[in-house]
C-alpha cells in the first residue's frame, strides 16, 4: 500500500493510492499520519478494507509529508562507501546517529529554502525506514517486523553548519525546509527487496548522485537493531538511511544549492521528488 498526505500546508488530510493509482481519503478511519495511526492494527485494518469504496480526492492538489510529528528524526551518517570517501572520512566502524528536527519535514514538492544567512546548502537522496511499534533490543534478524515502511528522504544539510559550528550535526541538518518526506510511506511488503534499491538525484537536468542499497555499510536491518540497543524507536519514528555519493561537498571545487535550482529524486518503488530551490524571503 501507499500512503500519502494531501492539501495545503496545515491542513493535510491522510490518503491512499487504489490500484488504479487514484488517491483515496483516508480520514474517515484515522485523522492523519501520526505516531498514534502509524502501527500495524490500522494497517490491518486497513488491508480488510475495500480501498475503492473510500471517496476520490483531486489528483492534482498538493502532496504533503507522507508522515508528520514522528518523536524521532534519526539520520544516519556516511553510510555508503563512496560517501565517506568524497567527504574525506574515514569508512564508520559503528553508523553515525544524529538527530533532525522533526520540523524541518516538508512535503516532496515543496521548496527548499536557503536560509538568510546560509552559504554551503546541499542535497542527500536518501531512503527512510518508519517505524510500525515499540522497538527494543531489537535482533537484527527480526528487524523488519518493526518497519511500517519505507519513504524517500532529501537530507538537505548546510555544511558549514554542520562541519564547523560546534561539533554536533543537528544544527546543518534541521533548517526548516530540511526534511522533504514521500510522496508515499510505502509499507514494507511493497519492497521485494530492500538491499537492492536505486537511488538518484538529478540537479537541473544533470545527473549527480547514483547509488544502490546494496553498497550500503549498515543495512536496514542493523541500523534498527543496532539504535535500539540505545534508544527505544517508537511508531511513527524516521531514520533516514544515508546517500551515497556525489553531493555537492564532494566535489572540486564545491558546488552548493543556489536560487532556482530544481531536483529531481527518485527511488525504485517509492517514486520521486521534485523541489525548487528558493531564497529565504
Amino acid at each position: 500500500m501507499k500512503f500519502l498526505r494531501v492539501g495545503e500546508r496545515g491542513n493535510e488530510i491522510p490518503a491512499i493510492l487504489d490500484d488504479k493509482n487514484n488517491i483515496r481519503n483516508l480520514s474517515n478511519i484515522f485523522k492523519d499520519l501520526t505516531p498514534e495511526n502509524l502501527n500495524f492494527e490500522n494497517l490491518d485494518k486497513i488491508k480488510n478494507f475495500d480501498i475503492n469504496s473510500l471517496p476520490l480526492l483531486d489528483q492534482n492538489q498538493r502532496i504533503g509529508s507522507c508522515v508528520i510529528k514522528p518523536a524521532n528524526f534519526f539520520a544516519i551518517g556516511l553510510n555508503y562507501k563512496a560517501h565517506a570517501a568524497e567527504t574525506n572520512s574515514n569508512t564508520p566502524k559503528e553508523p553515525i546517529v544524529f538527530n533532525k528536527s522533526p520540523n524541518c519535514i516538508v512535503g516532496p514538492n515543496d521548496d527548499i529554502v536557503i536560509p538568510k544567512f546560509s552559504k554551503s546548502l546541499d542535497h542527500e537522496v536518501e531512503i527512510a525506514i518508519v517505524i510500525g511499534k515499540k522497538a527494543k533490543y531489537v535482533k537484527e534478524e527480526e528487524a523488519q517486523d518493526y518497519i511500517i515502511g519505507y519513504c524517500i528522504c532529501n537530507d538537505i544539510s548546510e555544511r558549514e553548519w554542520q562541519k564547523d559550528r560546534g561539533g554536533q550535526w543537528v544544527k546543518g541538518k534541521s533548517g526548516d525546509t530540511f526534511g522533504p518526506l514521500g510522496p508515499y510511506l510505502v509499507t514494507k511488503d511493497e519492497i521485494r527487496d530492500p538491499s537492492n534499491l536505486n537511488l538518484t538525484l538529478d540537479l537541473n537536468g544533470k545527473r549527480r548522485q547514483t547509488g544502490n542499497t546494496s553498497l550500503m555499510i549498515f543495512n536496514f536491518n542493523f541500523l534498527i537493531s543496532h539504535i535500539s540497543q540505545f534508544i527505544t524507536l517508537m511508531p511513527g519514528d524516521v531514520i533516514t538511511t544515508g546517500t551515497p555519493a556525489g553531493v555537492g561537498m564532494g566535489m572540486t571545487p564545491p558546488d552548493y544549492l543556489k536560487d532556482g535550482d530544481e531536483m529531481i529524486l527518485k527511488v525504485d518503488n517509492l517514486g520521486e521528488q521534485k523541489l525548487k530551490v528558493v531564497k529565504e524571503k
